[in-house]
């Protein structure tokens, strides 16, 4: 979106606000395919179909996985446009209600869901978090303005970008960990197809994809939300409320939908606060803001009366743009599946340069590319230690949500720790967080007393 914006400036304002919504909607599926053929997630969203995605694409089910992720971000994408379509004004004012307490609330929510993806060890997915938030903590002060852990270094003043972290995990680490292995079976003939889920599994995935397109709706219409956190919620509660659990992390189909309808029901929900306050929910669309101020175009009420023909024409782009993505993502999965099949060393050398050259350009920065190698061999050593990535993911993900919001509040109430009680939002999602830890604390030793046992 950052690299149209400039071909922008001699196109009429409709047609250039829904070319860069588009992009939007086309880049949060897109993230998905490297995500399960090459366990690099293209986008901060996709990290959490790496997880079963990438599973079931080593069973020998990528079609079937690809199939699932493209329905499921089509059904996503077209709930979030009925949301922008009928619900923009309501659910904008419910944003307002969104202070700094609720925002930390929401971010230890998130937080909550670390014991229910640590696999079999909590102390190891403790481990991980907490490095995850460490890691959170470099760069800028959110309320002092300091430099924190930079070492003296210019890039780390503003933070290490989560994608950096998410790229070095799965995808180095996975590089590095494949070099000492042999070479992986082919795909079949069969499995080099796209496969649409048939009736069966339209059931079965479902409510994952209900609940999805739910965490999708709220993480979008809160600024500050988006698709990352609604897709890392919406893969825990699907987890929490299927009916084979245990098969998440290991190739569940439930996995795959839930994320993909959560962040592509964002692409659009995001809007809401962007078209109605002026607001941006996400980087994706402080761009299409960006995008908006260009052309004259001052996103707010007034908005929808002075220019209601680009808010018209930006509902049936983006209606167009979720057709596309559903057509144009069924032309190139055979390639993309195809691709896979060449001679491991050829593949993995071409991965690799591919990486490195996606790190470099997002800044066109050595240092980021330096980071992603470390952040690579981080991820090879905890595979060895059999440390999970997602709690770590999670860490780097909320750490600095959670940080600026509490001290932010602490900063507006004086010091006053009561205020997250006071404030009735985030007394609830606070509520509901312990809970989900005391369930899941429970639940735990309850498993180890049986394994001892």
């Amino acid at each position: 979106m950052a690299l149209l914006l400039p071909f922008t400036y001699g196109m009429d304002p409709t047609v250039a606000v829904v070319l860069l919504a588009a992009t939007y909607v086309g880049a949060e599926y897109g993230g998905s395919i490297p995500a399960i053929l090459i366990r690099t997630p293209g986008t901060n969203a996709a990290a959490a179909t790496v997880l079963d995605g990438y599973a079931m694409k080593q069973q020998g089910r990528a079609g079937e996985a690809l199939g699932i992720s493209l329905y499921s971000g089509f059904v996503g994408g077209i709930v979030g446009l009925v949301v922008l379509v009928l619900l923009t004004e309501p659910l904008s004012r419910v944003a307002l209600a969104f202070t700094p307490p609720a925002y930390f609330a929401l971010g230890v929510l998130g937080l909550s869901v670390i014991g229910s993806v640590s696999g079999g060890s909590l102390v190891k997915g403790l481990i991980a978090a907490l490095l995850g938030l460490m890691i959170a903590t470099i760069g800028t002060d959110p309320v002092t303005g300091t430099s924190r852990f930079t070492f003296g270094s210019p890039e780390l003043l503003s933070g290490i970008p989560p994608i950096l972290v998410m790229v070095g995990l799965f995808a180095i680490g996975e590089l590095l960990a494949q070099t000492g292995e042999p070479g992986w079976e082919k795909a079949s003939a069969d499995s080099a197809r796209i496969r649409f889920p048939g009736p069966a599994m339209w059931k079965r995935i479902a409510r994952p994809q209900a609940i999805g397109s739910v965490m999708g709706t709220i993480e979008g219409v809160m600024p500050g939300g988006g698709g990352t956190i609604s897709a890392f919620l919406a893969y825990n509660e699907a987890r929490r409320w299927s009916s084979h659990p245990e098969e998440f992390g290991k190739g569940s189909p439930e996995g795959i939908a839930a994320p993909e309808a959560a962040n592509n029901t964002v692409a659009c929900t995001a809007l809401i606060p962007m078209l109605s306050l002026g607001i941006p929910s996400s980087n994706s669309s402080a761009v299409l803001l960006g995008g908006f101020l260009i052309h004259g175009l001052v996103p707010g009420p007034m908005l929808f009366v002075r220019n209601p023909e680009v808010v018209t024409g930006l509902y049936w782009g983006l209606l167009v743009a979720n057709i596309a993505m559903l057509i144009l993502g069924y032309l190139i999965m055979t390639p993309c599946l195809w691709l896979v099949n060449r001679p491991k060393p050829y593949l993995m050398g071409f991965i690799y340069a591919f990486v490195v050259s996606g790190v470099y350009s997002i800044e066109g920065s050595l240092f980021h590319v330096g980071v992603a190698l470390g952040f690579g061999a981080l991820g090879y050593v905890m595979r060895y230690l059999k440390i999970p990535f997602l709690p770590m993911v999670l860490g780097v993900v909320l750490g600095f949500l959670v940080e600026s919001n509490y001290r932010r509040a602490l900063v507006l109430s004086s010091g006053d720790h009561s205020t997250f009680l006071r404030d009735p939002l985030a007394a609830g999602l606070l509520l509901v967080a312990v809970t989900f830890i005391v369930v899941t604390v429970v639940r735990h030793l309850r498993a180890g007393r049986e394994a001892t046992a």
